[in-house]
């Protein structure tokens, strides 16, 4: 941002009373080696450190980047990084409150600045997303000449919200959810640091753990809650910040959930037994609790995946597709969102009619296979697609199938020691009833004799 009367004067309160402003804002890292995760983007050379003014000087300039990442991750953090470390003139724009004539005056500031003082301008774009296409296309020329360098952040994915011609103009640099140790760090930065604390209060390992729920992986809300709950703390008197004093503080309980421990396993083997027994409100409230504790989606959306085949299967086929578009789904967007997505499936799976045939089919050919019940392919099912297969008997007398009114040949498929075996035992209800009828029809029809 430019400097003017009311920001100065705004920065120097905040430096005679630090508590004039939130703790997530004192916290802010002042130099990129600061900055907590996002290692990825912060090796010697990357785009950042050029940013900043790091690098070798030359004809090859910093590039403009656009930095997408889940709120909390730190890309308001990295720009205002650059702003303090860089020598050159910043300028932060919010796309929700900026418009194009907002955008023309600061390229219209950045080419005086060029042309009369040699100044380079870099311009950070908060919300870009925000932006319409003929927003965005006024950014064009100064990007592409130079003229600013822009750094853009955005929650939603830029291959959807922001244009291909602004895309490949900029780098995009992806940030990664915060881990676990990531926000554990910052917590226990921000109770020590002159900036934050100073060790007015100590943080207790239940109650670490606890914000660290509720957390979910943004720097910014752990350090709200924590901020919240030490001044809950100190007017108590207290010197550690009980669990029920962050409890009664975010107005949330602390779920007993241990997520490498007993808590992890229980509950996850509930959630799936109860889909099992198709109990929809028990699966729900599993689903719930693992939410609530901060799970991983991505591991909720896995048991579900392997349920869909395991418990489901053929009862009713289209189990599965739903289980798997529900984790490419959470992938995609993550909490909170990605709540509404479990929800869908695991509904969808609780009341889908169930059948374990895929399972135990497979359970018995592979046991069969570790008894050593093989035996060599039959010659007619061989590859004959090369030059000496013929002499060797490979493909001869194989039937096509296709070439037959019914589109089935009856001749041997199974390996001798196995031609009379049958592994899949459909069901007589949902969707697998019509394999049943099917299966019996074709075993029948290959000449293949009742076991």
């Amino acid at each position: 941002m430019e400097p003017d009367l009311f920001t100065a004067a705004a920065e120097e309160r905040q430096e005679k009373d630090p508590a004039a402003s939130p703790l997530a804002v004192r916290m802010r890292p002042r130099t990129l080696d600061e900055v907590v995760g996002q290692q990825h983007l912060l090796g010697p050379g990357s785009p950042l450190r050029r940013l900043v003014g790091e690098g070798a000087a030359g004809p090859a300039g910093p590039s403009s980047v656009i930095l997408w990442g889940p709120p909390g991750t730190g890309k308001t953090t990295l720009a205002y990084v650059v702003s303090k470390a860089t020598n050159k003139r910043f300028v932060e724009l919010s796309a929700i409150t900026a418009g194009v004539k907002e955008v023309r005056a600061v390229i219209d500031g950045a080419r005086r600045a060029t042309g009369g003082f040699g100044k380079e301008t870099v311009l950070f774009l908060d919300e870009i997303h925000r932006f319409s296409k003929a927003q965005q296309d006024s950014l064009l020329p100064a990007v592409e000449n130079r003229w600013v360098t822009l750094i853009a952040a955005t929650t939603e994915n830029p291959y959807f919200s922001v244009i291909s011609p602004l895309l490949s103009r900029s780098l995009l640099l992806t940030l990664e959810p915060l881990t676990g140790d990531d926000i554990r760090g910052l917590l226990k930065r921000a109770l020590t640091d002159e900036r934050g604390l100073k060790d007015a209060v100590t943080l207790p390992e239940d109650t670490e753990e606890h914000l660290l729920r509720i957390a979910g992986g943004d720097a910014r809300r752990a350090l709200t809650a924590l901020e919240a709950a030490a001044g809950a703390a100190l007017d108590k008197g207290e010197s550690a910040i009980g669990l029920e004093t962050l409890e009664q503080t975010v107005d949330r309980a602390a779920v007993k959930y241990d997520r490498d421990g007993d808590q992890h396993y229980d509950v996850a083997s509930a959630l799936i037994k109860s889909i099992r027994g198709s109990d929809v409100d028990a699966a729900l409230h599993y689903l719930a609790r693992m939410i609530e504790a901060g799970e991983d989606p991505r591991f909720i959306a896995r048991r579900l995946m392997i349920s869909a085949s395991e418990d489901i299967g053929l009862a009713d086929p289209g189990a599965l597709p739903i289980a798997v578009a529900a984790a490419q789904a959470v992938a995609m967007i993550g909490f909170p969102e990605a709540a509404l997505t479990l929800s869908h499936a695991t509904i969808a799976l609780a009341l889908a009619p169930k059948s374990n045939s895929a399972t135990t089919a497979i359970g018995a050919a592979r046991e069969d296979v570790r008894k050593g019940l093989a035996g060599p392919v039959p010659p007619h099912l061989r590859d004959g697609h090369y030059q000496g297969a013929a002499a060797l008997g490979h493909a001869q007398g194989y039937v096509y199938p296709h070439d037959l009114p019914e589109g089935i040949a009856e001749q041997q498929y199974a390996p001798d020691a196995l031609k009379d075996r049958e592994y899949y035992t459909p069901g007589r209800h949902g969707a697998e009833a019509r394999y049943a009828d099917a299966v019996e029809w074709t075993r029948k029809h290959l000449g293949r004799k009742r076991s």
